[in-house]
């Protein structure tokens, strides 16, 4: 009887383990973590997990990347279930900020704002945002007061990860050692604050970038934030389309679109195309600029309809659980401490 006893709850607890999937996710400090998800789970219940883990209030602002068909950029579908996307086990995964707020002053959370900017400072170790050097060492300099508090004496950049090592230089350390001992007195919380609202300045702070062609066959680099879609040229902005003066958002096979509402001076509306590379990274293009519009513009998020008779376009899914306007509602509503 006690034999039969514990075998029947070995079998149990392998068919609990045997639910398990084991995802290895990489935080925005650098640092691997392990998380346990069932296999029925889908990319939100991960993410939840996730920022539960690291005490985030405000989720909405945060997605998951994985790596697939050799673009390390593909945000997971929250939607979708995990076994769906992803086979051998562990799962790989990178949280990373998908929808950067416009005023970080508006993120209510300390913990929010500290891992908001995490996400800048490895933007700019990456080289998707770019900035000049005094820039570059005021933003080292509130990092510095952030992690090292008033300290005094001279500091070594390298081990806090705050600049590219390649922009590390003498004269590069004495002006953020200048400008550090100007914060003296800040908090963490302060200095992250300071931090971010000089790195919302920069012109591709929280873009994600795609890269194009023109109709003349010229390579272009798309900017999509929460402002709208910017037009870049070897570096130089050519062009900025606000939302509002995007009426709609379309792809068909390469080609990526967009019809424009037209302005005072104009009778009839404008039509805008750009060609990608592939089918997949104009889909790619088209689900970031929508669930974009649908964060920073909408009142609450908006499902894609399904044609009839074409199937295939019903899995144009969106991972947008509540909107800026939601998450500034929720927050105003929320009683004070």
């Amino acid at each position: 009887m006690h034999e039969s006893l514990r075998r029947l709850a070995s079998e149990e607890v392998m068919v609990e383990r045997g639910d398990m999937r084991r995802v290895r996710v990489e935080l925005l400090d650098g640092d691997h973590v392990s998380v346990d998800v069932h296999r029925r789970a889908n990319g939100g219940d991960l993410l939840d997990k996730v920022c539960d883990n690291l005490d985030i209030v405000e989720k909405d602002f945060f997605g998951l990347l994985h790596l697939q068909r050799g673009d390390p950029r593909v945000w997971l579908d929250l939607n979708r279930r995990l076994s769906k996307t992803f086979r051998n086990e562990p799962w790989d995964v990178r949280l990373a900020v998908k929808f950067y707020p416009p005023e970080p002053s508006e993120v209510k959370d300390d913990n929010t704002r500290y891992q908001l900017s995490l996400a800048v400072r490895r933007d700019l170790l990456e080289g998707r945002l770019q900035c000049s050097n005094i820039t570059h060492a005021l933003l080292a300099s509130y990092v510095l007061q952030a992690e090292l508090g008033d300290r005094e004496g001279p500091t070594s950049l390298s081990s806090i990860r705050a600049v590219p090592l390649h922009a590390i230089n003498e004269e590069f350390e004495a002006q953020v050692d200048e400008l550090y001992a100007k914060h003296k007195g800040q908090t963490p919380a302060e200095a992250e604050l300071n931090y971010l609202d000089n790195a919302k300045k920069l012109s591709l702070y929280g873009s994600e970038l795609h890269c194009v062609r023109d109709s003349e066959e010229v390579d272009l680099v798309l900017a999509v934030n929460s402002h709208g879609i910017s037009i870049y040229r070897d570096g130089v902005l050519m062009n900025r389309i606000p939302w509002a003066k995007i009426s709609k958002i379309s792809y068909n096979k390469r080609e990526f679109r967009l019809r424009l509402r037209p302005s005072e001076c104009d009778e009839f509306e404008t039509h805008v195309s750009f060609k990608l590379s592939s089918t997949r990274a104009c889909k790619k293009l088209w689900r970031c600029s929508v669930e974009h519009h649908m964060f920073f513009r909408r009142w609450e998020p908006v499902p894609v309809e399904v044609i009839p008779g074409l199937r295939r376009l019903g899995l144009r899914r969106l991972s947008c659980r509540r909107t800026l306007r939601q998450i500034r509602d929720s927050n105003e509503c929320a009683p004070v401490a």
